[in-house]
């Protein structure tokens, strides 16, 4: 009698990166790194005004001779003139991480940026308020213990 097949477990990122390197294959992008890692490749100054939003690849010319890319950023209107500057930079950048000099130029696109909100970190906690609640529990012998309990009713008082 066959044993029935252990299933292994799979990451999300394993599911769902074949949908994903299809929609970014529809876009121009030969891998998702480009689009995931754009704040990395590019500096988070330029990556907070311009977005990639696709990859415009040429057809073959008759001559046989490639032609580059053109990288389509979509940037936040006031900061389209600085990107516009900067676009040695972003192109210099972006090829140095493809490996190969693929992409010719930008084209730039107004419109909002569809970024991820970022974390927001809460506010610190007041070092007064921690020590007025560690000083009530008197009967903790250990320091370290009634500090940091102090810290934590004092961000539960916060709240």
């Amino acid at each position: 009698m066959n044993k029935p097949r252990k299933q292994r477990t799979r990451t999300l990122a394993d599911a769902a990166g074949k949908c994903l390197a299809d929609a970014f294959s529809r876009q121009g992008f030969a891998s998702a790194e480009l689009v995931t890692h754009w704040d990395e490749i590019v500096g988070r100054e330029i990556a907070a005004h311009a977005e990639p939003m696709k990859i415009q690849w040429p057809r073959q010319a008759p001559s046989g001779a490639p032609e580059l890319a053109t990288l389509v950023l979509r940037v936040q209107g006031p900061a389209a003139l600085e990107i516009q500057h900067l676009s040695n930079v972003i192109l210099a950048r972006v090829n140095g991480f493809l490996g190969w000099r693929a992409i010719g130029r930008l084209a730039l696109r107004q419109a909002p940026l569809q970024r991820r909100p970022k974390h927001v970190s809460p506010p610190a906690i007041d070092p007064q308020a921690a020590k007025d609640v560690a000083a009530t529990l008197t009967n903790i012998v250990d320091d370290g213990l009634r500090n940091a309990l102090g810290r934590l009713g004092a961000a539960i008082k916060r709240t």
